[in-house]
């Protein structure tokens, strides 16, 4: 069968770059490559699900076209191309090339004129042909053997139109209709008019009730009013707007059915590339396991701007760091690794490591989980290139000598332990009763405070900044899957190389990130407060918290029936049974059967957007919708936490161990998964008694918990220095009627609740960039009242906006902002001439250094009570830690203590000119606390 595919490669790239704009990938060498990451994925799920005979991408040229030249204005309102995704472009040529594919441009015509002639030539000649693209104006190409091919998005599959969906999607008789639908409608992208007061629903109508631009023109005594008069007026803009909208078919182009044969992927362009973009995956998936970053040396480590010129890599902290040329690894790399699998050798290596300052360790597994996988061996080094495997035996007294062996030197506090994710370890090694003391380099933690807005696995750090990469474990135990393997079943030798390299080359990203970290300048929060802060989650983790299993089955049992009784009043509010789990069903519901907006939108597949976005905007206008909504949350919470917390019980400890993460928020803030604590719900009645269930140890402890009340406030108004914000706080007076006092400008005792309200909203929308268009959407009011109320708002809190404004012009000239501890938040976008990509840095700016204070704040402060802790040998544990909260299961005795210790240590963790308050409470479980 002939089956071509031609893409409109820019379009590809605008949608790939733009899916992956709120957390890009980043190179080592801070090149954006979601541009071409996302093409590159698209392109590879195209060849291996749709398997074309032939191929080819259009591309625009810089040259102006016809149409350009009939209608100056045409695309001339489109915002500058972002920065990063315009040197992006010379890579994605170079990607094509690599795959084989002919890659087609003309000066004078775009991509969308390039595809729609050569379809035609295709469809002449026997092809079955599939435009690949996102735009909408190629339902006028579509014939019985021309189709519309859009790839899979945000979790919607592709999606293949032919002539039956376009007549769907349009409302037309004839594709040939929707060049009239966008002549009248216009297209605000390409600068394309139509005729004013024209929407989509309306140039529908009009196209169904005349067949054509031209036969309403002629026919405009048949309509009335402005609608009439702007079509007489503005007859010949909408003709100019068809004929912008029309695909030219007779491009000076020739079908080259021998060029576009689908060919092999060239491995000599292709492996260099992926060096370069640091694609791992993408390239195992084109070049099978055997492909790695150290045999497909990069072609160069620069960047290349537009024009396929060659530009210094850049780091945002002011320095060009060079990565190394990619080509090392255990093969060809000088090493010595030695296996210490005897006692005279074990204690050898220990009276070596007692003389050191500090040493490299890490720990060898049957698993990945620290409360259960057992120990197979440890790895040591102390200088680069040699290393050492200890092996402890299965058998638990051969495995407890060699721990005997090297648990003084674990535990000596005057030693530094270097780890890579070293919590891990840590925690495994506490098991076996062994508690790692002294102070810690955590080379994850590094990186993270380095870079925080990308990866920090240990083998992608050995390859971007050691040009090394490291054994892969599945070259030891297989492919992930049901069959895979055991260390414990390795062979000795095997284990050894691959161990040992990981101790060697951990504690030589040590000696790369010392350097690093004082140029970022975080030395001071590395060794301060994210180093020590391992000691602590770790033991978190070990202890974990105890859950009532009995009442988490009897909430169960309660939101099964309430979720019925809410499936039978939204059945009988919509007067019809249907599926309200099903998006499709839920949208004609609620667009069709009850109309609930005109105006609602619609997915690329054609059925009605139903997300939670979409309902709440609609729930101030319609029980049945929060109905739905209350449906949707009983069963995620079912299913998320009341059911699933039992099953991660742990058999051994009988309680719930959570693992808590560092090195994912790029603000700093902890999350944590199984289970994920932070995302428990609070909001909801239903939500909040989820917390019942968590208990503390038996009837002589209680839960304590300590949260600090309103501390991203309390920040603004110290990082602002805002008087009227000072003010409130230092008055002890509620801070959100306040603001309604002012912005409304009424007496605190007059202000109503829904003024209080829309100012909480905005005190916490303005932390995170909130438009007027968003508030207005937050409240369920009008985008002009939204408008004046935060026009207001800062007309009465003019240090707000002074801060910022001060801290994007700050953004602007580093590059980065910082927290009150100086952890970083790079903003390679800020100044981006894409407004859309430059805004959503702006708001990062002026978020991140008030939620990354406020978690640096927290953990200060979980630092310093768990040192208090130890200090004063209390047998109370800090158990959890939720957002801007701290959760205790204490002995009954020591309540009062930890109370003082809590509320102290909160309270004086960072010194702030606002003062801090601290809400304490006790129960018999967390619900009750809190």
């Amino acid at each position: 069968m002939k089956k071509l595919f031609l893409l409109d490669g820019m379009a590809l790239i605008y949608r790939a770059y733009f899916a992956l704009s709120k957390n890009p990938r980043i190179t080592s060498t801070g090149f954006n490559t979601s541009a071409i990451f996302g093409f590159a994925n698209t392109l590879l799920e195209l060849l291996r699900t749709q398997q074309p005979s032939h191929i080819a991408v259009a591309f625009d040229t810089m040259a102006p076209t016809n149409r350009h030249i009939e209608f100056e204005s045409y695309k001339a309102n489109r915002q500058a191309i972002p920065e990063d995704l315009a040197a992006a472009i010379p890579y994605v040529y170079r990607l094509i090339e690599g795959f084989n594919i002919p890659l087609i441009t003309l000066d004078g015509y775009e991509a969308d004129d390039i595809i729609g002639t050569l379809a035609k030539q295709a469809e002449a000649k026997g092809y079955t042909v599939y435009c690949m693209t996102p735009d909408k104006d190629f339902g006028q190409l579509v014939t019985e053997n021309i189709f519309i091919y859009k790839p899979a998005r945000l979790g919607n599959g592709a999606e293949t139109l032919g002539v039956k969906e376009i007549l769907e999607k349009w409302e037309v008789s004839d594709v040939k209709q929707v060049i009239d639908i966008l002549g009248l409608w216009g297209d605000s992208v390409d600068n394309i008019p139509g005729i004013p007061g024209i929407g989509e629903k309306t140039a529908k109508s009009l196209i169904k009730q005349f067949g054509s631009m031209e036969a309403i023109l002629a026919n405009t005594n048949q309509l009335k009013g402005k609608q009439r008069e702007n079509l007489e007026t503005f007859a010949e803009q909408g003709l100019i707007s068809k004929k912008l909208a029309t695909i030219q078919l007779d491009v000076p182009v020739v079908l080259d059915e021998e060029g576009l044969l689908l060919g092999q992927p060239d491995k000599d362009i292709l492996e260099p590339l992926f060096a370069e973009l640091e694609f791992r995956t993408l390239g195992k998936r084109v070049f099978g396991e055997d492909f790695s970053l150290s045999g497909a040396q990069a072609v160069s480590g620069a960047q290349m701007d537009l024009f396929g010129n060659t530009a210094a890599p850049h780091t945002d902290t002011g320095e060009v760091y060079v990565p190394p040329v990619a080509g090392k690894n255990v093969h060809n790399t000088t090493h010595t690794y030695v296996l210490a699998d005897t006692p005279a050798s074990q204690q050898e290596l220990a009276v070596l490591l007692s003389k050191q300052r500090s040493f490299c360790f890490d720990t060898e597994t049957t698993g990945t989980d620290a409360n259960t996988a057992d120990l197979v061996g440890l790895s040591f080094a102390i200088e680069p290139g040699k290393a050492w495997y200890v092996p402890a035996p299965r058998d638990k007294e051969g495995c407890l000598q060699v721990l005997d062996c090297f648990k003084p030197l674990l535990e000596d506090e005057s030693i530094e332990k270097v780890g890579q994710n070293i919590k891990y370890d840590i925690l495994l090694l506490a098991r076996y009763g062994i508690v790692v003391n002294g102070p810690l380099f955590d080379t994850m933690l590094a990186h993270y405070l380095i870079d925080p807005d990308t990866r920090h696995g240990m083998d992608m750090l050995a390859e971007n900044y050691l040009g090394y990469t490291p054994i892969p474990i599945t070259e030891l135990i297989g492919p992930k899957g049901k069959k895979q393997g055991n260390m414990q079943d390795v062979d000795l030798a095997a284990i050894t190389e691959y161990a040992a390299e990981d101790a060697d080359i951990t504690l030589q990203l040590k000696t790369v990130f010392e350097p690093l970290l004082e140029q970022a300048e975080v030395v001071g929060l590395a060794q301060e407060v994210e180093f020590p802060l391992v000691h602590v989650l770790a033991d978190i983790e070990r202890y974990g918290v105890k859950v009532d299993v009995p009442v988490l089955k009897q909430l169960s049992e309660s939101l099964a029936t309430d979720t019925v009784l809410l499936e039978k009043i939204v059945y009988d509010k919509a007067g019809v049974r249907f599926n309200i789990a099903s998006p499709k069903q839920l949208g004609e519901v609620l667009f069709e059967k009850l109309a609930l907006d005109p105006k609602a939108k619609k997915t690329k597949t054609g059925q009605y957007k139903t997300g939670e976005d979409i309902l709440l905007a609609l729930a101030s206008k319609s029980d049945i919708v929060k109905d739905i909504l209350e449906f949707r949350q009983l069963q995620k919470l079912k299913s998320t936490y009341v059911d699933a917390l039992p099953a991660m019980i742990n058999p051994l400890t009988g309680r719930v161990h959570t693992s808590y993460n560092q090195a994912v928020a790029a603000t700093g803030r902890l999350s944590s998964t199984n289970p994920n604590l932070q995302n428990i719900p609070i909001r909801t009645e239903r939500g909040r008694e989820v917390r019942k269930a968590f208990i503390p140890t038996d009837e002589n402890h209680v839960i304590l918990s300590a949260d600090y009340s309103q501390i991203e406030l309390r920040l603004v108004a110290h990082m602002s220095g805002d008087k009227g914000m000072l003010e409130a706080f230092e008055k002890g007076l509620d801070v959100h009627r306040a603001t309604a006092a002012r912005v409304y400008g009424v007496p605190l005792d007059e202000v109503t609740s829904t003024q209080r309200r829309n100012a909480k909203a905005v005190n916490f929308g303005i932390i995170y960039g909130q438009s007027a268009f968003g508030l207005a959407q937050n409240l369920g009011i009008p985008r002009t009242e939204a408008a004046q109320i935060i026009e207001q708002y800062f007309a009465q809190y003019p240090g707000i906006k002074r801060y910022m404004n001060d801290t994007i012009n700050f953004a602007k000239e580093h590059g980065y902002v910082e927290t009150l501890l100086k952890r970083r938040r790079y903003l390679r976008d800020i100044n981006s001439a894409n407004q859309t990509v430059r805004g959503f840095a702006e708001r990062n700016a002026i978020n991140a250094p008030i939620q990354g204070s406020a978690a640096d704040m927290i953990k200060v402060a979980m630092i310093t009570i768990h040192e208090a802790i130890r200090q004063q040998g209390l047998r109370g544990k800090m158990t959890m830690q939720v957002h801007d909260e701290l959760v205790f299961d204490v002995p009954k005795d020591e309540l009062p203590i930890f109370k003082d210790l809590a509320e102290k240590h909160m309270k004086n963790a960072l010194a702030i000119s606002v003062p801090i308050v601290v809400e304490l409470g006790e129960g018999s479980n967390w619900l009750e606390a809190h």
